[in-house]
C-alpha cells in the first residue's frame, strides 16, 4: 500500500511539473508596418527570434515637428525616453544611438495626422 502512495504522489508531481513547465504559447500575431511579432501566452513579446519583457508605447514631438510621432518598441530595458525612442528609429547618424536587438526592437512607429 506505502508503494502504491508512493507512486500516486510521485506520479502527481510529474503531472503537475508537466502542466507548469510548458512553453508559452503564442498568445496574438500582430502585423506591424515594420515587423511581426507575437504577444506571448506568459506575458513577454516575441521578434525575430528574440523574447522582450515588454511594449512600450512611446509618444512625443520630434524638434521642429509640426505633428506627434509614437514609437513602438519591445524591449527588455526598464524604460525608453522620447528622445532614445526617435533617434533609433533611425534618425541618428551615430550607432551609439541605437538599440542592440536583445535589447530593444522598433515594431510599429505612426504620426498623427496634421491638424
Amino acid at each position: 500500500m506505502k508503494v502504491l502512495k508512493a507512486t500516486v504522489c510521485v506520479l502527481l508531481v510529474l503531472t503537475l511539473l508537466c502542466a507548469c513547465g510548458g512553453e508559452a504559447k503564442v498568445k496574438e500575431t500582430i502585423n506591424g508596418p515594420f515587423r511581426t511579432y507575437q504577444e506571448m501566452s506568459d506575458g513577454t513579446w516575441q521578434c525575430e527570434g528574440y523574447t522582450y519583457a515588454k511594449k512600450l508605447v512611446i509618444t512625443g514631438r520630434m524638434p521642429n515637428a509640426a505633428v506627434d510621432s509614437t514609437f513602438v518598441y519591445l524591449t527588455n530595458l526598464e524604460d525608453i525616453t522620447f528622445t532614445q525612442a526617435y533617434l533609433a528609429a533611425g534618425i541618428s547618424s551615430s550607432t551609439d544611438d541605437y538599440f542592440s536587438p536583445e535589447d530593444a526592437i522598433l515594431v510599429d512607429m505612426k504620426t498623427e495626422p496634421a491638424p
